[in-house]
Parts: C-alpha cells; sequence; structure tokens
C-alpha cells in the first residue's frame, strides 16, 4: 500500500497489489469523504452513512453534556422517517423514479443511505443529499411510523433465521445492546417521539459523524467539489461519548432452542471472542487468521463439511462470520442441518485436533490463498465496494489493510488465535427445532 500525493485536500491511497486508488479528504465540517474511481464502469455507487446504529442507545450530547437514553430501535426508527417529505412524497419513490436501485438500512454500528446507477447520477445525489440534511418529523407522522415498524417487529418475531440469530446473541451475551432486536420491541418504539428523533439526529447526522463513499468512474477532484456544493453549512462537533454496558467475560448460557415452522431444524454455533486486540492492525490479521481457521474446520472443502454433507447431516455449506467491534466480537457458523447435535460435536471435535495436532501446512496455504482470493474478487463490484470502505471505516479500518496484512498472516500465527480464540468455554448453540 502506497500513499501518493494529494489533490488539494484530498489525501491518495494507492493499493499496489489491487492496482486500486482511493482518494480520503477530511471536510472542513468534519465529514470524510471517500472516493474509489472505477475508470471504464457503467456503474456508480453511493453510500452515506452516520456512525449510529442499534447499540448507541446512552450517551452524552456534545454541546449541551446531558446524558441521554433512548427507547431501544430508535436508529432504525429514524431511517424510516428520513425518507418522508412535508409536500407527502416520499425520497425513495423519487429516486427509483430516476431508474436509481436505492436503499437503506440499519446495523448494530452504522446507518446507511445508498443508491446504485448507471445514468442520473447527479439528480439522484442532489435528491440523496436533500432528503438526509433534511429530517422531517411530527408527532402524526410518527405515530403512524409505529404501527408500519411494529408489524416488522412482530413479522421478524415469526421468521425462523432471526430467531436462531437473536437467540445465539442471547447466549453469548447478558447485558451487551447488541442482543436487542435492531427495530426495537413493539414496546419500546411506543416510547419514541418527535422530539426524541430530532435530538438524535441533531447529535448523530451532524457530518462529523457521517462518512460518504462513491465508487464508479469519477474525476475525484470533479466529484468533490459536487458534494461541497450540496452540503449544507454546519459546524463540526465533539466526538460523542458513547456509554456502554461493561464488557463481560463470560457467555450468557451455552445453549438455548426454540420450536418454529421449519422444514429441517437451523442451528448456529457461535464462539465469543473476549480477547482484547492491541490495534486495528491486529484486529484485521486476527479476522484473517479467523476466515482461514473457519474454513479448514466446517468449509466446503474441509473433511468435516464432506464427512456431514455425504451423511445427509448439512444440506449446504454453512455461513461462517466473524462480527467485531470495540464493544463485541464473535463467530457464528449457521446453517441447516438434520442434526445439529453432530454438526456441533464435529466442529468442537475438530478444534480440539488443530489444537493438539497443529494445521497441517498444506491445507494452511490453500486456504489462504481462497481467502486472498475472496477478498480480491469484492473488487470487482462498486457496490461491494462502496458498503465494504464504509463498514469498515466505521470500525477505523481501510479496507485495503485485508489485503496488505495477508502476507503476515502465518500458519504459526493462525494457530495462536485458534489457541486464544477458540476456547470450549466461550462456546455456545442456537437450535431452532420443527414443530412436532
Amino acid at each position: 500500500m502506497m500513499r501518493g500525493d494529494s489533490i488539494a485536500k484530498m489525501e491518495v491511497i494507492e493499493s499496489l497489489k489491487l492496482k486500486e486508488k482511493e482518494y480520503i479528504e477530511k471536510l472542513d465540517n468534519g465529514m470524510t469523504v471517500i472516493i474509489i474511481p472505477k475508470p471504464g464502469l457503467e456503474k456508480k455507487y453511493v453510500i452515506w452513512g452516520t456512525h449510529f446504529g442499534s447499540i448507541d442507545n446512552r450517551f452524552i450530547m456534545p454541546e449541551t453534556k446531558e446524558e441521554v437514553f433512548i427507547p431501544d430501535g430508535v436508529a432504525h426508527f429514524l431511517e424510516h422517517k428520513m425518507f418522508e417529505q412535508p409536500d407527502g412524497t416520499n425520497s425513495l419513490d423519487t429516486l427509483m423514479g430516476l431508474g436509481l436501485d436505492a436503499n437503506a438500512y440499519t446495523s448494530n454500528d452504522h446507518t446507511a443511505y445508498l443508491f446504485e446507477c448507471t445514468d442520473n447520477f447527479y439528480e439522484g445525489l442532489d435528491e440523496l443529499m436533500d432528503y438526509v440534511q433534511h429530517p422531517y418529523f411530527t408527532e402524526e407522522n410518527v405515530e403512524k411510523e409505529k404501527g408500519i415498524i411494529a408489524q416488522e417487529i412482530k413479522m421478524y418475531d415469526d421468521e425462523p433465521s432471526w430467531r436462531l440469530y437473536m437467540n445465539a446473541m442471547d447466549c453469548m451475551y447478558k447485558e451487551n445492546p447488541i442482543k436487542i432486536d435492531i427495530a426495537g420491541s413493539v414496546e419500546s418504539i411506543s416510547k419514541i417521539t418527535s422530539d426524541v428523533l430530532y435530538k438524535c439526529y441533531n447529535t448523530f447526522y451532524n457530518p462529523s459523524n457521517m462518512v460518504m463513499v462513491v465508487c464508479g468512474d469519477f474525476n475525484p477532484g470533479e466529484l468533490i467539489k459536487e458534494i461541497k456544493k450540496r452540503l449544507l453549512p454546519n459546524k463540526k462537533q465533539e466526538e460523542i461519548e458513547r456509554i456502554y454496558p461493561e464488557k463481560e467475560k463470560k457467555i450468557n448460557k451455552k445453549y438455548e432452542e426454540l420450536e418454529m415452522e421449519v422444514s429441517l431444524p437451523l442451528f448456529a454455533f457461535g464462539i465469543k471472542d473476549i480477547e482484547e486486540n492491541a490495534n486495528k492492525e491486529e484486529l484485521v490479521k486476527k479476522h484473517i487468521a479467523i476466515e482461514i481457521l473457519l474454513n479448514m474446520i466446517i468449509g466446503k472443502s474441509s473433511d468435516a463439511y464432506k464427512e456431514l454433507y455425504e451423511k445427509g447431516k448439512l444440506l449446504s455449506e454453512p455461513d461462517l462470520d466473524y462480527e467485531f467491534s470495540d464493544e463485541y466480537a464473535h463467530i457464528l457458523i449457521s446453517g441447516q442441518s438434520t442434526s445439529p447435535k453432530e454438526v456441533k460435536d464435529k466442529i468442537e471435535n475438530k478444534i480440539e485436533e488443530y489444537k493438539t495436532n497443529g494445521i497441517n501446512e498444506e491445507d494452511f496455504n490453500r486456504i489462504r490463498k481462497k481467502v486472498y482470493g475472496d477478498y480480491v474478487v469484492e473488487y470487482n463490484n462498486v457496490g461491494n465496494i462502496a458498503r465494504m470502505f464504509l463498514a469498515d471505516k466505521m470500525k477505523k479500518i481501510n479496507s485495503f489493510d485485508y489485503i496488505e496484512e495477508y502476507k503476515n498472516v502465518t500458519k504459526e500465527y493462525t494457530e495462536n488465535v485458534l489457541k486464544n480464540v477458540f476456547k470450549s468455554e466461550n462456546m455456545i448453540m442456537s437450535v431452532i427445532k420443527s414443530k412436532k
């Protein structure tokens, strides 16, 4: 990775391995803009995110120093309301009318507004930057939205894969807000008012707390001027002090099971990662090592997966995830199985086998190359690039770091991660069984 010359105030970072460049500018109002040019590509993608997610339910307001507790689900509720305009129109409909593929989402640590297009990019940028900077909340439209979101919450309550995930979070965490549904509960959203929404908007939608990522065939210098033209005057604010429960060193419980209408049982095998990380580079290295280990343990080319698949115990390759932030970190292996217990036993036995005998160097190198290839493939799609750079930036990580740190993930380092993270006392299992 190389840091190149600046265009005006823009910092240029180049990944020599990927032959990709990233242009970054921190604006006077505190907002960060990241541009990844893709010359010759027709598709363009923009995503504008604020560092405000479902876990941010207690904070100190930067100006007044007032400590604020908000109901669960406010970040998601706010995302829903941002599209509504005083004249009765909906900005999502306006963007779709321009032929753009527009959307928004709320995660544990950020909220994002986005669109993808081939034409009408600047018309879309006009609308995006207009509605995100002009909130419109009234007691009437907030009350109306409560009914809509309550229906969404009930729908997710009946969704087996969501219940599987939430039960896994409940197994791993006792007080951590990650175990709270992103949309909140029917009870918690009943307490949301227009005042609460404006308070959170004015705190978290300050440019200092926001990042915009644009990917496509752009001249970075010209694009940054267009973005600045559309920004409202806004002063930079201090960093928001967020208050979270004390980190828990133990899991909450080992097992949770629920009966629902499913054709075959669903399982989520989890490992809570309680290891403290020295710095962001170390975290990236660990993330790469965990991906390698998960692929070796139960990935599509592993002996364990082949055996379980041939016996009919696994119907397809399980999902392998490592979710993390400063406030939580865990591994999840999830899928569908005729015998979740057998899958769990096989995973645990494989982990112990690798701990006892070490990792096979040939297998390690093969999987390491596969994981690297997966990272490189991400750069073929403007949407993948933009979402990745935004999500990583919220964690104070540069996405190019995964390409750079790859070479530092050795077999010995990976075995050390296996020993320190994959501990039996931190393992849990969530299962959704078929109703008898």
